[in-house]
């Protein structure tokens, strides 16, 4: 509730003992003109205003309202009588604590929304594929509904839609490109493979970025960096030689997908445009869904044609409804959880980001070894353990250099 400051002004001295009026009088009346007192608030609202006493000297009464007081003693100034209130919220002590678990409760609900769109994401593109094993008419389909989604984005104003000059199209170009691989290739291991088996290969994907960032950026890793990549190649090929559902089909593109994935992360430091011309993450995984939309599309039809259409699909046997579904989901659950990352990415630092990664990859492969009932061999397992280790190790190792360079 807002209190009200009372402010008197002037001062008015008060004598100490009243004594007869001699020779002249001091005369005061209630005058309308004079300078008014004030009733305001401290925070800036408006002043009331109340007519004060103005004081002149007479002999008499005057019939305009004046009326004759006894002289005043002379007396010290007096510093006038002011009356001060501020409001203050009543939820003012705690707005020091709300705010930050506020904060709190929004990224850690941004985490798990994360790793569900992940988890489905993975289970419904699974099941997708093994009915319908094209990898490029899904991965396309992907693409499309991502693009749908964020031409929707940006008509309905849910997301500045940007201004994008002809250099920042060339520069985001190639960054489009290995994002359409990556995603191919993954979509192919998972074509292949289990999804459990794919993920621990993926787990590599420190290792590219440690060897492509020194082939191209000049970054060298320390000794420590080194040593958590051996237990990260260690495990991978460990879970490799046990796996039930090994091919190298799956395993490659597994690979690929590392490395394109990784050599997205290098050409956007070492080719994107200037700072002030740049955009932020998620403008800018708008911008690369749609571009790689049109630059899958020509490949796909020219090898895989169109079979995405009802009337194949009834005549290869499959639920049209059941399959549509299917890949509607996951094609919902691949933009959200890419843009739900990037919403991440931009409220903790990128060692933070990747630590979440870590934790999401196996959450993902526990949830998908469950939901598919995969055989785990206790090396498999094993193996899949040792790489995930390394690859927090490899993490927390980065959040160490990180802190030193601050330093």
């Amino acid at each position: 509730m807002q209190s009200t400051a009372i402010s008197f002004s002037p001062s008015i001295s008060l004598p100490k003992k009243p004594h007869r009026p001699s020779g002249s009088a001091s005369l005061c009346r209630f005058n309308p003109l004079s300078q008014p007192l004030r009733f305001g608030s401290l925070n800036g609202s408006t002043a009331r205003k109340i007519n004060p006493i103005s004081c002149s000297s007479s002999s008499k009464l005057n019939r305009n309202g004046w009326i004759s007081v006894p002289a005043p003693v002379p007396e010290r100034e007096s510093d006038g009588v002011e009356v001060r209130a501020t409001s203050v919220p009543e939820s003012a002590g705690e707005a020091p604590k709300s705010k930050p678990m506020t904060e709190t409760l929004v990224l850690g609900s941004l985490f798990g929304l994360w790793y569900l769109f992940n988890i489905y994401f993975n289970i419904y593109n699974k099941q997708v594929l093994k009915a319908f094993p094209y990898p490029v008419t899904v991965t396309l389909a992907q693409f499309a509904v991502g693009s749908v989604l964020v031409i929707l984005m940006w008509t309905l104003n849910l997301y500045k839609r940007p201004k994008i000059s002809g250099a920042q199209l060339v520069a985001i170009l190639p960054l489009a490109a290995v994002h359409t691989l990556g995603n191919l290739f993954t979509n192919m291991s998972l074509g292949k493979v289990s999804v459990s088996f794919t993920h621990t290969i993926k787990a590599m994907e420190p290792f590219f970025s440690v060897v492509l960032s020194a082939m191209f950026l000049g970054e060298f890793p320390t000794l420590w960096v080194l040593s958590s990549l051996l237990p990260i190649v260690g495990g991978v090929g460990l879970a490799s030689m046990t796996e039930a559902s090994f091919n190298w089909a799956g395993f490659w593109s597994a690979m690929a997908s590392n490395l394109t994935n990784q050599s997205r992360n290098v050409l956007s430091k070492k080719f994107m445009v200037r700072k002030e011309e740049s955009l932020d993450n998620i403008t800018l995984f708008s911008i690369i869904t749609i571009m790689s939309f049109f630059l899958l599309a020509p490949y796909a039809f020219f090898t895989e044609g169109v079979k995405f259409t009802p009337a194949y699909l009834e005549a290869a046997g499959l639920n049209v409804n059941q399959l549509y579904t299917r890949s509607l989901i996951a094609a919902l659950c691949f933009h959200a959880y890419q843009q739900v990352s990037y919403m991440i990415l931009q409220r903790v630092s990128p060692v933070t980001h990747s630590v979440g990664n870590c934790v999401k990859r196996v959450v993902v492969i526990v949830t998908s070894v469950l939901f598919f009932r995969t055989p785990v061999s206790p090396i498999n397992g094993l193996g899949t353990g040792i790489a995930l280790a390394g690859v927090f190790l490899y993490s927390r190792v980065k959040c160490i250099k990180s802190k030193a360079k601050t330093e």
